[in-house]
């Protein structure tokens, strides 16, 4: 199963719900920048909770976007060693879009979010009615660009995996049919083609 990372951007963003991560095998990566000595207790505790799979990476130094350099490194570190992993910037700076769009170029998954909760599997776990299902599905499809899956039954089970509770066979089947309706896929015989929009 592919990891997950997660690196905040402690300068740009204070999460306040870290503890959303403990149900998911994430990893947690915080960047302090070099001038920030505190941090609030409730992340401390949270990331206490997360053991070993979260770690603080504190920068030297306080020069323009050095934090943003460090955590471009440790993605390509990262994604060298562990080629199939994903990886959530947490980080309201559009900054790194260029560079999300450059990783997702060579085949990178990147994506940057502005808050914990906006993560796709989060919002999965989050999504109650069929509407919000399917955004969050949809969101999720058009992000994995060629690696779509090209089969109903891939698909279903692709869909299965982004959910914390997993869904019954007419669930996935009512999911897929909502899909097609809406047009963003379309079946010919047991094959998927796609028209998603394109992901921020």
């Amino acid at each position: 199963m592919a990891t997950n990372y997660v690196l905040i951007d402690f300068e740009n963003v204070q999460p306040a719900n870290l503890e959303v991560l403990n149900k998911y095998p994430f990893r947690v990566l915080v960047f302090v920048g070099g001038n920030q000595t505190k941090v609030p207790f409730d992340l401390a505790s949270a990331m206490q909770e997360l053991g070993e799979s979260a770690r603080y990476i504190k920068i030297a130094g306080s020069g323009k976007n050095s934090l943003d350099f460090h955590i471009a490194y440790y993605i390509g570190e990262l994604a060298a060693g562990e080629p199939d992993a994903y990886f959530h910037i947490i980080s309201r700076d559009t900054g790194f879009d260029p560079l999300i769009k450059h990783l997702k170029s060579r085949k990178i998954r990147v994506q940057r979010e502005s808050d914990l909760a906006e993560i796709p599997v989060l919002r999965m776990s989050n999504a109650t009615c069929c509407a919000d299902k399917i955004e969050a599905i949809v969101s999720n499809l058009a992000g994995r660009g060629q690696s779509r899956p090209r089969k109903i039954k891939t698909l279903s089970n692709t869909i299965n995996s982004l959910f914390t509770d997993k869904l019954s066979d007419e669930q996935l089947a009512a999911l897929v049919k909502e899909l097609e309706q809406r047009r963003y896929i379309k079946i010919t015989n047991d094959n998927v083609s796609y028209n998603l929009p394109h992901p921020p």
